[in-house]
């Protein structure tokens, strides 16, 4: 990954540029580690757990409404 930063006229970074591949890494990522954050929350609850492609179905569609 190699981005490219930007910065204003003081020279403070204030935006980022990344290729295509790297930002969609970042997010493929991110939504991993959002579905482990939610996995070990539940957990730390003693929850009932329900079958992973539903808990992603439900996912997508709180994310979509």
């Amino acid at each position: 990954m190699a981005p490219l930063f930007l910065t204003n006229t003081k020279g403070k970074k204030i935006s980022v540029v990344l290729s295509f591949k790297d930002y969609e890494k970042l997010i493929e990522e991110s939504e991993e580690l959002s579905s482990v954050k939610a996995y070990d929350k539940a957990k730390a609850r003693k929850e009932t757990y329900i079958p992973l492609r539903e808990a992603i179905r439900q996912r997508k569609q709180k994310n979509h409404a």
